[in-house]
């Protein structure tokens, strides 16, 4: 009965660990990537990120003028005032690269993200 009994505490013991570490990990929520907007260019210009995980761009201009963050591959348009900081949720994404320019200054602001 005592070697029944010990495997089954040792049994809740790992599920309780389990459950935890998986809470942990969703409390944690999605990677943040600082993106930075001067001189009407994104900083880094290319982003490399975990396929298959959502991640989130905090996006912040230093320029005195606004820009507009715009994927077409991503179907996101959002717009960052000069001199703020926003937070843009990009979904899981499959291996592939993934276009991003700003739509007030398309020939200098251009980016990437890889997702490997």
């Amino acid at each position: 009965m005592m070697t029944a009994r010990r495997r089954w505490l040792v049994a809740m013991a790992a599920l309780a660990i389990g459950l935890a570490a998986g809470a942990a990990r969703a409390a944690a929520g999605p990677k943040e990537i600082p993106l930075t907007i001067e001189g009407h260019r994104f900083t880094p210009a290319e982003i490399t990120v975990a396929a298959g995980a959502p991640v989130v761009l905090v996006i912040s201009n230093k320029d005195k003028a606004a820009e507009e963050f715009e994927s077409r591959d991503l179907r996101i348009e959002k717009i960052v005032p000069a001199g703020k900081t926003v937070r843009v949720r990009i979904p899981a994404l499959k291996k592939g690269a993934y276009a991003f320019f700003g739509d007030f200054h398309p020939k200098t602001a251009q980016g990437r993200i890889v997702a490997e």
